[in-house]
């Protein structure tokens, strides 16, 4: 498997994952132009992209599928409640219902949605398995049983780790924001993020990146340091840990 992270962050989120027979975008939050921009950076075709997995209907998730879709025949898979509350695609009849679980084999892979906790209808996460088990975590309140167990079955993570409590509330935010953000239909915190990995992955995972971070209210650094710090209390924790930022796509990680 070859994976990337295209942009991640509160103006737009974009994964890439390739089998080598296909591959698939999980969320299209930013234009169709970066897209292909940020694919060519690592020298990947956007024809090889066969389906467009949408977690949920927020515009830093849905910007850049209609476009993409309808450039390159790519059909777009979302859960009712997404379909019915956000613009997917012009042409409805690329657009695809899942529900809230279900697997959708595709390219050599299977496409595992799972529903999470976040203020959206119906949004989900997915786990993407090919021999190897990759999950795609962000836009969460807390990591309930579901997300648990992915993160407890995955051999890669991207984990939302969105901010830092203290920079949360000592920052710009308006206080209704601040409570919807830490809230459980907001966004896991650094310690959130770090403390799921910590209490319930297994010791075959071998890369976390830290995604959707906030550009107000956290640092990559502040991230990693408190995610680091945590992590010292497992001894068989051995997993490589990264960030995803929104202006520039990760290396392409091999797995």
């Amino acid at each position: 498997m070859k994976i990337t992270a295209l942009a991640s962050g509160s103006s737009g989120n974009c994964f890439y994952l390739d089998s080598g027979k296909g591959a698939v975008l999980i969320d299209a939050g930013i234009s169709t132009k970066r897209i292909v921009e940020r694919m060519q950076t690592h020298r990947l075709k956007p024809e090889n992209v066969k389906g467009i997995f949408i977690t949920h209907e927020h515009t830093d998730h849905t910007k850049g599928a209609d476009v993409f879709a309808r450039t390159f025949n790519v059909p777009i898979f979302a859960t009712n409640g997404t379909i019915a509350n956000g613009f997917l695609c012009s042409n409805e009849e690329l657009i695809n219902s899942i529900k809230p679980v279900e697997i959708v084999k595709m390219a050599g892979m299977e496409v595992e949605a799972f529903s999470k906790f976040h203020k959206a209808e119906e949004p989900v996460s997915f786990t993407i398995s090919n021999g190897k088990r990759i999950s795609v975590i962000t836009d969460l309140g807390y990591a309930c049983k579901r997300v648990n167990e992915a993160i407890s079955d995955s051999d890669f993570l991207f984990l939302e780790s969105n901010h830092d409590l203290k920079m949360l509330e000592n920052g710009p935010y308006p206080y209704f924001l601040k409570n919807w953000v830490k809230g459980d239909s907001g966004h896991l915190s650094n310690r959130q993020a770090s403390l799921a990995v910590l209490e319930h992955s297994n010791k075959k995972l071998r890369n976390v990146v830290l995604s959707h971070l906030s550009s107000t209210n956290n640092t990559p650094k502040l991230a990693v340091r408190t995610f680091n710090q945590l992590l010292k209390e497992r001894s068989d924790f051995r997993a490589k840990v990264d960030v995803s930022v929104k202006d520039e796509p990760t290396k392409l990680f091999r797995i």
